[in-house]
């Protein structure tokens, strides 16, 4: 097999083929004319020279612009920014050329100058930040934590690179079917954390990043709110209901004990105890409704038709018509009974608020991307000044038992869906707005 020859040979080759008819001539001229031996060799050794030094020229010319950019690209492979090529004055191929690869160089320089610059503050984040953080590659082994990880499993980072997470005690956080919070018994502390995962790749390989978060405290701390919020609630309406029933006790009391009795003393008696009675019934109806609020059964889904059970709800309102806008037919996954107490309670103080005023009621249902939405508006005399509306008792209507807008926003979260209350625009009033996940 015939060997191929090089670059550098192939332009030398064509450079002494371009030469090589002109100096066919010359030397052709030279000695069919009547010249002298010593002549004719002197002026054919001239040529020949001649010859190979303009084609050595000509390779050189090539080649070491070739072997300069080849320098530059190595370096460039390497993460060698130092080196710039020498660009020739005036305007040609090469020249552009070199430019050209000189600001590449400069480019390349500036953004891995930045991506260092990035890596190491993120480097410095992970390390500082009070966050377990841990990256696992497809095979489970952990490959990289920061200082927090280290403090959570008790042990340095150098013996456990290479572990598996059933090894440190972390299968459970990696499983994706697992609550995002979960009880973990670890070396370096035991807890509720808030798991967070994901997935990036590296050099082409996937890896799995989980981040664990100590909510212990932030939890307890919740905990410890919400039993002052329930133990106040509570304490005020026990003390509102008590409180005239030990007085009226008392005075009944000295009542019977009266010697010797007035006239009318059975019924004031019979006065004092239905008073009694009906603060003990108030209060059961109370702790009934805080029942009801607190034993929420999770929702059991099923197709609906928005629109159906949409008009069904307007249809057991009697005190006022309520105005049902059309729309298609748009269907959710829902429990249908608490979907249908949700809308009760909309459209009961979406009434409540119209009889004020005079006004009206209106019903309307859309689909709104990957939600369905159903407005309920009303010509009333708008949301209150509160922050408190969504807050568990509290009520701006004198027989309200406070519980209707937080079981209401209760039902739609346990659907994974949301609700919010608003001015209604381009007049008076209100408007309740309920978002589902379409089904």
């Amino acid at each position: 097999m015939a060997r191929r020859l090089s670059h550098e040979q192939r332009v030398l080759l064509l450079s002494l083929g371009a030469a090589a008819p002109a100096a066919v001539v010359a030397l052709t001229l030279l000695w069919t004319q009547p010249h002298g031996t010593r002549a004719r060799w002197t002026l054919t050794a001239l040529v020949v020279l001649a010859a190979l030094a303009f084609a050595a020229s000509a390779r050189a010319a090539v080649v070491r612009p070739l072997q300069t950019l080849s320098n530059l690209l190595a370096a460039l492979r390497e993460e060698d920014y130092s080196f710039r090529a020498r660009v020739p004055r005036g305007a040609d191929a090469m020249g552009d050329a070199l430019r050209e690869v000189n600001a590449l160089v400069d480019v390349l320089r500036t953004q891995r100058l930045g991506a260092l610059e990035a890596t190491a503050l993120l480097r410095k984040v992970m390390e500082e930040i009070d966050v377990a953080v841990f990256t696992f590659d497809e095979l489970k082994r952990l490959v990289l934590l920061n200082r927090a990880g280290e403090r959570l499993l008790g042990r340095t980072a150098e013996s456990m690179i290479g572990r598996t997470a059933d090894e440190l005690g972390l299968g459970s956080a990696l499983d994706p079917a697992v609550v995002p919070v979960l009880e973990l018994k670890l070396p370096g502390g035991a807890g509720r954390f808030e798991a967070h995962r994901g997935t990036f790749r590296q050099g082409g390989v996937p890896h799995e990043l989980l981040v664990l978060t100590d909510v212990s405290r932030a939890l307890r701390e919740e905990e410890r709110l919400a039993w002052q919020r329930i133990i106040r609630v509570l304490g005020h309406e026990l003390n509102n209901s008590l409180a005239p029933i030990k007085s009226l006790a008392g005075s009944l009391d000295d009542l019977v004990a009266r010697q010797p009795r007035p006239d009318d003393w059975e019924a004031d008696l019979r006065r004092g105890l239905a008073v009694m009675g009906g603060r003990a019934e108030s209060l059961s109806r109370f702790l009934d409704a805080y029942a009801r609020l607190a034993k929420l059964p999770p929702p059991q889904r099923r197709p609906v038709d928005l629109g159906e059970l949409v008009r069904r709800v307007a249809g057991l309102e009697t005190r006022l018509r309520v105005e049902v806008a059309d729309a298609p037919v748009l269907k959710v996954r829902a429990d249908p009974d608490q979907l249908e107490q949700l809308l009760i309670n909309l459209v009961r103080n979406a009434v409540d608020a119209a009889l004020e005023t005079g006004g009206g009621v209106r019903l309307a249902w859309r689909a709104k991307g990957p939600w369905a939405e159903v407005v309920v508006e009303d010509e009333g005399p708008g949301l209150p000044a509160s922050a408190n509306l969504f807050v568990p008792f509290f009520t701006t209507k004198p027989e309200g038992s406070g519980i209707g807008l937080v079981l209401s926003r209760q039902i739609a979260e346990a659907h994974d869906g949301t609700l919010s209350l608003e001015p209604r625009g381009g007049g008076p009033g209100s408007r309740a707005r309920v978002q589902l996940p379409r089904g």
